[in-house]
């Protein structure tokens, strides 16, 4: 019989024993570990968090300046359409 990895001649009543096997320091560190893991993703994700708001507001910035940039572009090319028609 094949365990439930495939493993040959493994047997359920092996893998129970194998987990008895572990005792609470163990567990304990397991769980620390996880813990300490678990705190360095939450670090990540508040920091991704806080560069995306920046990156938002990056993002806007630029919108803004670039819509500004553009209305001076526009009102310049206004002014030197109208001071055409009166040199001729």
């Amino acid at each position: 019989m094949s365990g439930p990895n495939g493993d040959p001649e493994v047997t359920a009543n092996e893998i129970i024993e194998d987990e008895d096997d572990f005792n609470e320091d163990e567990y304990a560190a397991i769980n620390a570990m996880l813990d300490q893991i678990n705190s360095c993703l939450d670090d990540l994700e508040e920091r991704n968090d806080v560069l995306n708001g920046k990156l938002h507001e990056l993002l806007e910035s630029n919108r803004q300046a670039r819509q500004e940039f553009r209305a001076q572009i526009d009102k310049k090319e206004a002014e030197e359409q109208k001071q055409l028609p009166s040199e001729g």
